[in-house]
């Protein structure tokens, strides 16, 4: 027989492990319900003799979306497609033209998996190492982008190219680079001691990802 005290501890720790939050967990919360699509009105779920099958069902990204600077990407989150609402998970739609390219971006809340629809993308990341895991990948091809790493893509083909992205989270969140430095505010003597350029230069790149310019 264990001394009781020895029991205890290990209840204790039982108990700890399976009823506190983990300090690593970063996921969506669990559904309580299979479903819920908000309602407008009531601000809570709506009542499932009201929905059909329409209602869990999306057309948004049978197409690309508008194009600026080669690329379009379309998501689709639980704000365009309630049904996504409270199950964890969103997705998107990006289009490459020739030579078109996705900045360098990163997801706070979300591990990517990126599918090629068509095309050949040269697609990549950049842990927290400051290595860089790239290649070029194809149609069919699957790549998976870790929660919160820097992340790229760019179409190397003579043909256009598409990837359709799935996230671990309703709400993913998404950090562009050049739009998060020099079109957020921050101190231009900073950025330019971070850098190495000059206030022209700084000013030159504020002007182009400023707040209000699309990329």
């Amino acid at each position: 027989m264990f001394p009781k005290t020895t029991v205890m501890l290990v209840i204790i720790f039982i108990f700890q492990t399976t009823h506190l939050p983990s300090p690593v967990s970063g996921s969506d919360p669990d559904p309580i319900q299979d479903y819920c699509l908000p309602s407008h009105h009531t601000h809570q779920c709506k009542n499932s003799s009201s929905l059909t099958v329409d209602d869990f069902i999306f057309s948004g990204i049978k197409h690309p979306g508008n194009f600026t600077n080669k690329f379009s990407g379309v998501p689709v989150s639980a704000a365009v497609f309630p049904a996504l609402n409270t199950l964890g998970m969103s997705l998107v739609r990006a289009d490459f033209e020739v030579g078109g390219i996705n900045v360098p971006h990163y997801h706070p809340r979300a591990t990517e998996v990126a599918y090629v629809l068509e095309g050949k993308v040269y697609s990549g990341f950049v842990d927290t190492n400051n290595k860089v895991f790239a290649r070029v990948i194809e149609k069919g091809d699957v790549m998976v982008f870790p929660r919160g790493v820097l992340h790229f893509q760019m179409n190397v083909g003579d043909s256009p190219a598409a990837i359709l992205g799935s996230f671990d989270s309703q709400n993913p969140g998404s950090v562009k680079l050049p739009v998060a430095l020099f079109g957020s505010g921050i101190n231009e003597e900073l950025l330019e001691k971070a850098f190495g350029l000059k206030s022209k230069e700084i000013s030159k790149l504020k002007k182009r990802f400023g707040i209000g310019h699309e990329d």
